[in-house]
C-alpha cells in the first residue's frame, strides 16, 4: 500500500498551482455587493476545485506509483517466482471479487509492497525483490492478501473523497484569512489586493499540512481493515507472520522515495507525537495485537 504520501504530495501541488492561476485569471467571483465575501458562493468554489485536486490526484495514482519506484509489470513471467506472483495474486483477487491487477516487482531491499489505482478493478500491485528474497511464500501470500484487501475495500476512492473534503476546507478557510489580512490589515476598500493573493496561498500551505494529519488518521483506521481483509483471505497466522517479520527489518535502511514511504506496508517506526500524528500506519505491534485479539472462521 504505498501511496499516501505521493498522493497527498500531488494533490497539495495540484491544488496550489490552481489557485495560483484562478487567482491570476480572475476566476471565481464569491465577493458580494458591498465588497464581504459571500460564503455560499466561497463554499461551492472550493468544493468544485477541492474535488477535482483529489480527483487528478486519484486518476494519477498508479502511473506515479510506477514511475517513483520504477515498478517493472510482469506481463510474462520470465521465473517461477514470477509465475507464482502471478497466480496469487489472480487466486486472492478472485477470492476477494476484485478484477485482475497489473502486477509488478520494484527494486528495493526492504521488505515492501503497494497497492495502487483508481477502482478496485483496475488496481496494480507490486512488491519489492527484499521480500521476495527474503520471506516465505506463506509471508508474501499474506502480504499479497493485505494489499488486496486494500483494493477490494476501496481504500483510494475513499481517500480520495476524504482528500476532496480537506481540500475544500484548506481552500476556504485559507480564502477567509487572506480576505480578511486583505481587508483588515492592509485595508484595501475595493476587491482584492496582493495580500489577498499573497496570504492565500501562504495559508493554503500551513493549512494543507496540518489537515494532512486528518488524512494520515484514515491511512492509520484503513490499515486495520486491510490486515483484517489479509487475514482472512492468507489467514491470520501468514499475516501475523508477515507483521512480524517486517518488525524485525523496521531497523533497516527505508530505500523507498521519500514521497512514497507512507504507501507501504512497512512504514518503519514512529516515535515523536509528532510523528505519530502524521504517520500512515499504526505501529506493528498494534496491529499485531489487533489481529491476535481477533477470532477468523
Amino acid at each position: 500500500m504505498m501511496r499516501i504520501g505521493l498522493f497527498l504530495a500531488t494533490n497539495l501541488a495540484i491544488i496550489i498551482v490552481a489557485s495560483i492561476t484562478l487567482n491570476l485569471l480572475g476566476v471565481g467571483s464569491y465577493l458580494n455587493q458591498t465588497g464581504g465575501l459571500d460564503l455560499t458562493s466561497l463554499l461551492i468554489f472550493c468544493f468544485v476545485f477541492g474535488m477535482a485536486g483529489s480527483v487528478v490526484s486519484l486518476l494519477m495514482s498508479k502511473w506515479l506509483a510506477k514511475m517513483g519506484t520504477r515498478t517493472q509489470i510482469i506481463k510474462q513471467p520470465r521465473n517461477a517466482d514470477e509465475a507464482w506472483l502471478l497466480e496469487t495474486v489472480k487466486e486472492l483477487s478472485q477470492k476477494a471479487g476484485i478484477g485482475m491487477p497489473e502486477v509488478g516487482i520494484f527494486p528495493a531491499q526492504q521488505s515492501n509492497a503497494f497497492a495502487t489505482g483508481w477502482n478496485r478493478n483496475n488496481a496494480l500491485v507490486a512488491v519489492s525483490m527484499g521480500l521476495l528474497q527474503r520471506m516465505s511464500r506463506d509471508e508474501v501470500r499474506a502480504v499479497l492478501a493485505h494489499e488486496i484487501g486494500h483494493v477490494a475495500n476501496g481504500d483510494m476512492i475513499t481517500l480520495a473523497l476524504v482528500q476532496g473534503v480537506v481540500n475544500t476546507f484548506v481552500m476556504f478557510f485559507a480564502r477567509i484569512i487572506g480576505h480578511t489580512v486583505d481587508k483588515a490589515v492592509f485595508k484595501n476598500e475595493e476587491g482584492h489586493g496582493i495580500a489577498f493573493y499573497v496570504t492565500t496561498i501562504f495559508a493554503e500551505i500551513i493549512l494543507g499540512i496540518l489537515a494532512s494529519g486528518i488524512v494520515m488518521w484514515f491511512s492509520r483506521y484503513r490499515e486495520y481493515r486491510a490486515d483484517d481483509a489479509g487475514a482472512r483471505l492468507a489467514g491470520s497466522g501468514a499475516m501475523i507472520a508477515a507483521l512480524e517479520r517486517l518488525k524485525a527489518e523496521q531497523k533497516l535502511p527505508n530505500e523507498m522515495p521519500d514521497t512514497l514511504t507512507a504507501f507501504g506496508i512497512n512504514k518503519g517506526q514512529t516515535t515523536s507525537m509528532i510523528q505519530k500524528f502524521f504517520s500512515s500506519h499504526p505501529p506493528l505491534d498494534a496491529r499485531i495485537a489487533a489481529l491476535r485479539n481477533k477470532a477468523y472462521a
